[in-house]
């Protein structure tokens, strides 16, 4: 075995930090990128053939060039690197551009969403509020909070 087979051997990385969020180097890279929030298997597939890296390959096993591939893609030009219909903000309410938003500005547009939602009085936005269900699901049986137990059954007239 030569010196640089060694060397490469050596240098798999444990943890691989993409997006601001530390990925698993043990998994596959279409897999390992799915940890970032807003990214998923789909997406991670297309990032990975854009970026010309084997998505079979370990994470940590990538060269720091195929690693600095991938993070430019993810945090630079994400929006064009993938197709139009896969991206997860289409036609923003407020701009009107497609984007696709992922890790920390995700949970952060979610929020604001709900803002805006609770600040035009929408059913959606009272619902929020209340902290009632919010996609229609049914409330007479299910999503009880608190110390409620059972039902309680009416009494019997007669006795």
């Amino acid at each position: 075995m030569s010196n640089d087979a060694e060397a490469h051997e050596d240098e798999f990385k444990h943890l691989v930090r993409i997006a601001n969020t530390d990925l698993d180097g043990n998994k596959k890279v279409a897999m390992a990128l799915t940890g970032v929030r807003g990214i998923g298997r789909r997406v991670a597939k297309v990032l990975a053939q854009k970026a010309g890296v084997n998505m079979d390959a370990r994470l940590g096993t990538l060269s720091d060039e195929e690693i600095e591939r991938l993070r430019q893609l993810v945090e630079g030009a994400l929006t064009s690197s993938i197709p139009t219909w896969m991206l997860n903000r289409r036609k923003d309410l407020l701009t009107g551009e497609d984007r696709h938003v992922f890790g920390s500005d995700l949970a952060m547009q979610h929020m604001e969403d709900i803002t805006f939602l609770k600040k035009i009085r929408c059913y959606r936005g009272i619902r929020h509020e209340r902290g009632h269900k919010v996609r229609g699901q049914r409330t007479r049986s299910t999503g009880r909070t608190g110390a409620t137990v059972g039902v309680v059954r009416k009494k019997l007239g007669g006795r």
